[in-house]
C-alpha cells in the first residue's frame, strides 16, 4: 500500500489531459499528453459455435468482421496517437467527440449515446507500485461490435478473454450487450480488492498508533491515504450514476436479461461507495486519534515538568533565602550561618521538603 516516502511520481490533483484552450471541438492533435506506451491490438470475433481470436491485429483487418452477424471486440491496449484514432474513427465511424474523451484521458465516467451507438467511460482503479492510480476505459458498443480503450501497458480484460475461449461461458451464447456487462463488471469489482488493501493498511495505522503513538512519518501516511480515498471516490462515483442510466433508459441492443445482470452491477457499485465513505470516516477518525495521542504525549510531558518545577519552587525561594548578604555583626542576621551544622542541616530541609512535595503528590494521583 502507500508509504510515507517521497516518491518521484505522484498521481496530480488534476489529471485531466485537455487541449489548447481554443481547440476546435472533436480535435485529435495538439493534446496536453505523453502517451508512450505501445498500441497493442486485440481482435476477438465470436459466435457460439467459434471464436477468431487474433493479437496484433491491423485496424483493418477489424472492419471485415464487423460486418458478419458475429459478435466483435475490438480492445486497444496502450496510448494511442491521434493519427491512429482518426484512423479508427473513421473505420467504425466514431463519433469526434467521444474520440477526443478518449484522447484526453481523465474524463468523468459517463455515458452518451449517439446514432448508432453507445459511447461510455469508465474508472479502473489499479495499483502502479504502491501507489494506487485509476485508468481510463473508454468503449464504443452497439449491438454488433464492442471497441474498448485501456491506456497503460497492463491488459486488465485477460480474465474475459480466457471465458471467451471456453465454448460453454455465458459470454459465447449470448450478445455484445452480455459483453458489454462483462466489461462494465470486471471495472467495477476491481474496486474490491483495491478498497480490501486500503481496510488492511488502515488497520496497520490503527496498530502503528497504539503502539508507538504516532510520529511525524505515520501522519504523512495519513495524510496521502485521506488524499487517495478523496481521488478514488471522485472517479468512482459518478459510476454508479453510468448504470443508473443504462438502467433507466431504453437502448435497443441491451436486452432485457443482459438489464438483471446490470442490475448487479448497480449493487456493487453501491457497495464499493459504500466501503470508500466507510474508510474514509475511518481515516478521518485515525487522524483524530493520532492528533489526541499526540496531545496526551505532550500533557503528560508537561505534567512531569510542571511537577518537576513545583518541586524547585519552595527549595529555590529557601536558597535565596539564605543567599541573602545581609551583615552578621547583628545577631538577628540570619545566625544560622554561623552554625557549625548550618550546611547540613540546609541540605536536609531541602530534601524534607522535595520527598514531602513527592508524597503529597503521589498521593493526590497527580502523576
Amino acid at each position: 500500500m502507500i508509504r510515507a516516502k517521497k516518491r518521484a511520481a505522484r498521481q496530480p490533483y488534476f489529471g485531466k489531459r485537455y487541449h489548447t484552450p481554443g481547440t476546435a471541438p472533436g480535435t485529435l492533435t495538439g493534446a496536453i499528453a505523453s502517451a508512450t506506451t505501445p498500441v497493442h491490438i486485440r481482435l476477438v470475433d465470436y459466435s457460439p459455435e467459434k471464436l477468431l481470436l487474433t493479437e496484433d491485429a491491423e485496424i483493418t483487418d477489424c472492419l471485415t468482421y464487423i460486418e458478419r452477424d458475429t459478435v466483435t471486440w475490438v480492445h486497444l491496449q496502450g496510448d494511442p496517437p491521434p493519427d491512429m484514432l482518426r484512423t479508427l474513427g473513421e473505420t467504425f465511424h466514431l463519433h469526434p467527440l467521444a474520440m477526443e474523451d478518449v484522447l484526453n484521458t481523465g474524463q468523468r465516467p459517463k455515458v452518451e449515446p449517439f446514432d448508432h451507438q453507445l459511447f461510455l467511460v469508465m474508472s479502473l482503479p489499479v495499483f502502479q507500485g504502491e501507489e494506487v492510480i485509476t485508468r481510463q476505459i473508454s468503449l464504443f458498443a452497439n449491438a454488433r461490435y464492442i471497441v474498448s480503450f485501456c491506456e497503460g501497458a497492463d491488459d486488465p480484460f485477460m480474465p474475459l478473454v480466457k471465458r471467451l475461449q471456453t465454448k460453454s461461458s455465458n459470454l459465447r451464447k449470448r450478445g455484445a450487450d452480455y459483453l458489454l456487462y462483462g466489461i462494465l463488471d470486471l471495472v467495477i469489482d476491481q474496486g474490491f480488492p483495491v478498497l480490501e488493501s486500503f481496510g488492511l493498511h488502515l488497520e496497520e495505522l490503527e496498530d502503528n498508533i497504539a503502539e508507538s503513538g504516532g510520529g511525524r512519518a505515520l501522519l504523512d501516511r495519513i495524510h496521502i491515504l485521506k488524499r487517495e480515498l478523496i481521488l478514488l471516490r471522485r472517479m468512482v462515483w459518478p459510476q454508479r450514476e453510468v448504470i443508473t442510466q443504462l438502467l433507466r433508459e431504453n437502448h435497443d441492443f441491451i436486452g432485457e436479461d443482459t438489464r438483471i445482470f446490470l442490475r448487479d452491477c448497480y449493487d456493487h457499485t453501491v457497495q464499493i461507495m459504500d466501503l470508500l465513505e466507510t474508510y474514509r470516516d475511518m481515516a478521518g477518525s485515525i487522524l483524530d486519534i493520532y492528533l489526541s495521542s499526540v496531545s496526551n504525549r505532550l500533557n503528560e510531558t508537561m505534567r512531569v515538568l510542571a511537577v518537576i518545577s513545583t518541586i524547585f519552587i519552595p527549595m529555590t525561594f529557601v536558597a535565596g533565602v539564605y543567599g541573602m548578604n545581609f551583615d552578621r555583626s547583628n545577631p538577628l542576621s540570619m545566625p544560622e550561618l554561623g552554625w557549625a551544622y548550618g550546611y547540613p542541616v540546609f541540605w536536609l530541609l531541602m530534601i524534607g521538603i522535595a520527598c514531602g512535595m513527592i508524597i503529597f503528590f503521589k498521593r493526590k494521583g497527580w502523576f
